[in-house]
């Protein structure tokens, strides 16, 4: 029987939350760990957590996982929340220079590479790159703008009963748009990518932004997301495949460090 363990984790991606049975609702959370690997951890129902227990992006924590018994991906790991000790974060002086430096070694040269190499041997199933040009962002209605029953009745759980100790003030909201980057990575033979985006960042910029400009929401949503992630930052994507659908992709998180002149190591050609 396998045994529980702590690991040091930094915190690299976190999605938008959806409704989960064994959890009332979860996010998708991966991360690197001290010794530099890829980890997975799930479900983690960020917004049912007690206070002292939340962690945000690029922050360091300490937890205590098992291998998932249920997830054939390698690096999907059960956590247990109680365990959650908050550590230091990583910030963004120097032009995001320690965050560069941690997340490096795992850069791949393309989204076709990472592909091939998880076709060939079934792993990785995160990974991250930085796309050689993003042609646009897609947005498009939701094909599901509401949440099922069955899905609200999962929310619900969360909102009834002694689950958690922490409750959120509401159930929640379904996104009833989807976000997808069309992009070409770094292959010759690249045929273009479309891959839908779930990043919390940016779906939580979408239900502010709603708030503040109604339904002038999408233009800056735009400035931020589409013309700055080509113009102003040094975009790489975060990608992860989906446990239901295991040849599927989806980006899971952004890295936007400022473009710097000239240009850096970082930017070194694909290969």
């Amino acid at each position: 029987m396998a045994d529980w363990s702590t690991k040091h984790v930094l915190i690299t991606v976190r999605t938008y939350p959806s409704p989960a049975r064994k959890s009332a609702e979860a996010s998708c959370t991966g991360g690197i760990t001290a010794e530099g690997d890829w980890i997975r951890l799930f479900p983690v129902p960020y917004r049912l957590m007690d206070e002292e227990r939340r962690f945000s992006k690029w922050q360091w924590i300490d937890v205590s996982v098992l291998k998932a018994s249920g997830d054939t991906r390698p690096e999907s790991f059960k956590l247990n929340i109680d365990s959650i000790k908050v550590q230091g974060k990583v910030g963004t002086d120097d032009g995001w220079r320690e965050r560069r430096a941690l997340i490096e070694p795992l850069r791949r040269p393309s989204m076709c590479r990472i592909q091939r190499e998880r076709d060939q041997n079934s792993f990785p199933t995160l990974g991250f790159f930085r796309p050689h040009e993003i042609i646009r962002l897609k947005i498009e209605p939701a094909e599901q703008k509401e949440w099922t029953p069955e899905q609200l009745e999962i929310l619900r759980q969360s909102h009834e009963g002694d689950l958690f100790q922490r409750t959120p003030a509401q159930i929640l909201e379904k996104i009833p748009f989807e976000f997808r980057y069309e992009f070409r990575c770094g292959d010759a033979d690249c045929r273009t990518h479309t891959m839908l985006c779930t990043d919390w960042e940016m779906l939580q910029s979408y239900r502010n932004w709603r708030k503040t400009y109604g339904d002038g929401w999408e233009r800056p949503f735009r400035q931020r997301y589409e013309r700055e992630m080509i113009d102003r930052f040094e975009t790489h994507f975060f990608v992860g495949t989906i446990h239901r659908y295991p040849a599927s992709w989806i980006i899971v998180g952004l890295f936007y460090p400022p473009r710097r002149q000239p240009r850096d190591l970082f930017e070194a050609p694909n290969d």
